[in-house]
């Protein structure tokens, strides 16, 4: 199998895309998960864009810290998604999930087979781990960006430590309600 920075390998047709709220100090969640700073704002933060995000893509792949905290919600967030979630706990301790059209994987290279099997290309990409495997890998294409106006010191951050730049070109910035602010960028290629 090639590797998935492999421009010629299976996986160059993939779009991995992230659509994701954090802090003004970069983060998704504080250190216990909790992202009430997020929500808080409600109807107030207005149209952000995320029905029509995610009414373009395939399939989404979640990391484990993410999927059980959706799976807390009162409706499944998802319905009507292909949903991959990226975990060897998870899979170790569930035979089936109760969410439909849910699988689990062990490891990246078990969801991108999965992706190319069932000819999934646009991926939403969520989970503050996820999205750095996903990053390191090359397989991320677009990030949008929701900033709240908040700082918290700590929690889960969006992006770790990375082995090089990751280059991006600016798309655009709006104002949304409530004081928040949403980017969007493009990842540009190494080559």
């Amino acid at each position: 199998m090639n590797t998935p920075s492999d421009p010629a390998g299976p996986f160059a047709a993939l779009i991995g895309c992230v659509f994701v709220g954090t802090s003004l100090d970069g983060f998704i969640a504080r250190e216990n998960g909790d992202f009430d700073w997020l929500t808080a704002a409600g109807d107030a933060l207005g149209e952000t864009g995320y029905d029509e995000f995610f009414a373009s893509v395939d399939a989404m792949v979640l990391g484990r810290g993410t999927f059980d905290t959706v799976s807390t919600f009162p409706e499944w967030p998802y319905a009507g998604k292909r949903v991959f979630v990226l975990s060897r706990t998870l899979l170790r301790s569930h035979s089936s999930l109760s969410q439909p059209d849910t699988s689990i994987h062990a490891t990246l290279g078990d969801v991108l087979e999965a992706l190319i099997v069932e000819g999934r290309r646009r991926v939403y990409v969520d989970g503050g781990r996820t999205i750095q495997s996903f990053l390191h890998a090359g397989l991320i294409r677009e990030i949008t960006i929701t900033r709240a106006p908040v700082l918290l010191g700590s929690g889960i951050p969006l992006f770790g430590p990375l082995s090089g730049d990751v280059h991006l070109r600016h798309v655009g910035t709006r104002e949304l309600g409530a004081g928040f602010t949403q980017s969007s960028y493009e990842v540009l290629s190494d080559t």
